[in-house]
């Protein structure tokens, strides 16, 4: 076995293939050379995808990102990342190369990602393939928010319940901004969109690769968590009630500060996506109910 590790990497290293693995943090764990040199990694660094993307986006090299709004683009891309077992698109570099990628997602959010080289070909319709593409990421994406919006994230509960059918665990969580038409009211639509804002930016950043955060519309919020148990999905939604108590959101108003609450269910063979749905909503109530600012658990 170690032979044929050692054969894989020596392959690895000779091919002008893209192989990279990325851990269930987004964090670089192996490239071969030709990945490295096509997105300017030097041979000893491991860096988040993200950072990645930032930096190679600031030096106008790697892949071409087109968005008047990077770090919502950032967002917008993350929230569909690793989402699903695989998936597989074109990419444009900087360079003028074109490449074929793909990514296999395991359950432990371990990415394998493949690229090869295709300038040469299909050429002819590439413009009309990319706008069908941006397209495609359109219809996933919540317009003010930029994370996944009501159907991806639908989408990936209906996953969750068909592996919760062979075995698998698994819990929603629905997110209400606590006083959110007083918040409108007060301070005015454009303070209530620039709220809903951070607490997407925030509670994005906080998501596992596995897992699926969306905006499911107004001030709403699902959170889906795929082989979790409903203690740990607890834990996880109770740091990022905390993560949004700390957030001053509006610089026109440096003392104004909100909470949202949560409730979650754990998903069973029977649920359907309605059954679900409604539990997790039962246990919102119940937090709303016992004072806002908390997590209850259906």
């Amino acid at each position: 076995m170690d032979e044929i590790f050692e054969q894989l990497l020596h392959l690895s290293a000779c091919t002008q293939t893209l192989i990279a693995v990325y851990d269930g943090h987004d964090r670089l764990q192996y490239a071969n050379s030709a990945f490295r040199s096509a997105y300017f990694i030097e041979p000893d660094e491991t860096p988040l995808w993200p950072d990645l993307m930032r930096r190679n986006f600031q030096q106008q090299r790697g892949t071409v990102i087109r968005t008047s709004n990077f770090e919502e683009g950032l967002r917008s891309t993350q929230s569909r990342r690793g989402k699903i077992g695989y998936r597989a698109f074109e990419t444009d570099q900087w360079d003028g190369r074109w490449f074929w990628m793909t990514e296999a997602v395991q359950k432990n959010g371990w990415m394998l990602c493949i690229a090869s080289d295709i300038t040469s070909l299909r050429a002819h319709g590439r413009t009309v393939r990319q706008d069908r593409d941006q397209a495609i990421k359109a219809s996933y994406t919540d317009e003010l928010t930029g994370v996944a919006n009501r159907r991806f994230v639908m989408a990936r509960v209906d996953d969750m319940l068909a592996a919760a059918q062979h075995g698998s665990s698994g819990c929603l969580a629905v997110f209400d901004i606590d006083n959110f038409k007083y918040i409108n009211d007060r301070l005015g639509h454009h303070a209530g969109d620039e709220v809903l804002r951070d607490f997407a930016h925030r509670i994005h950043q906080n998501v596992r690769r596995n897992d699926c955060f969306g905006r499911v519309g107004g001030e709403e919020f699902l959170l889906v968590m795929p082989a979790t148990e409903t203690e740990d999905a607890i834990a996880i939604v109770e740091r990022m009630l905390t993560v949004i108590r700390f957030s001053r959101p509006l610089p026109a108003s440096p003392d104004f500060s909100y909470t949202c609450s949560a409730g979650i269910a754990g998903c069973a063979p029977s649920d359907s996506t309605s059954d679900l749905y409604r539990r997790a909503d039962q246990a919102l109530y119940a937090a709303k109910l016992s004072g806002r600012d908390r997590v209850r658990a259906a």
